[in-house]
């Protein structure tokens, strides 16, 4: 269905797949590129040509930042908070499906789930993208020592603000699997607080302190944690 509807389904759907491409496209190793009020969910009415325009379509809504949109907007802050606190490139990169190192290509295919490692900054994110209309079970891989457990940084089946999780609010994975939502994507993240790279503890913070705690607390934050924190 296209152009405005009452429908709360499709509706949320709608704002699910604003989130996805996003998420995509700001998270990807590429360069991204967003316009100007695409943090705001402005669609132009679906009008592509609206620079040569002078009306409302075209025009930027400011006073949304106080309203619907606030939540697309806090979300697309976290999102860039979190590439850059990725650093550069990722070092290696692993593909996977539903199962560890068994990608689907095939032109059929609904998921993709992808491991990216970044040395300079010793952290991990990995990335799982269901395109299916169920839920799918998507197994985790193991970390290294030396790693904190996978923290759920995005899920975009979630409302604001469970959607983009900041820091240590970021919920804890300890299971070998996770559930996607149909339709969505999660990002998990897990860093080293010591490791070679990774942020170290300032002046006066003994190891025992800046270690994390049990209870998931920012003690110890690597420097993904940090930079989502940022955010408050």
């Amino acid at each position: 269905m296209e152009g405005p509807t009452g429908d709360g389904a499709i509706r949320r759907l709608r704002a699910r797949q604003v989130k996805n491409f996003l998420a995509v496209t700001l998270l990807s190793v590429g360069t991204p590129m967003l316009l100007m009020g695409d943090e705001l969910g402005r669609t132009q009415d679906g009008n592509n040509n609206g620079y040569c325009l002078d009306g409302e379509n075209a025009w930027l809504d400011w006073t949304q930042l106080a309203g619907l949109a606030s939540g697309l907007h806090r979300f697309v802050r976290g999102l860039i908070a979190l590439r850059r606190g990725r650093g550069g490139a990722p070092s290696r990169i692993e593909w996977h499906g539903v199962r560890l190192a068994a990608p689907d290509w095939s032109v059929s295919s609904h998921s993709l789930a992808v491991t990216m490692r970044f040395s300079s900054k010793a952290l991990i994110l990995h990335w799982l993208l269901n395109a299916y209309w169920q839920p799918l079970s998507f197994e985790l891989p193991a970390l290294p020592a030396g790693f904190g457990p996978w923290r759920r940084a995005v899920d975009t089946s979630r409302d604001s603000p469970e959607d983009m999780c900041l820091g240590a609010e970021a919920s804890q994975v300890s299971a070998a699997a996770i559930i996607v939502e149909p339709r969505s994507c999660i990002v998990l993240l897990s860093d080293a607080p010591f490791a070679a790279g990774a942020m170290a503890p300032s002046a006066g913070t003994s190891a025992q302190s800046a270690t994390a705690s049990p209870a998931g607390d920012s003690a110890g934050a690597g420097p993904a944690s940090m930079a989502l924190m940022a955010l408050r």
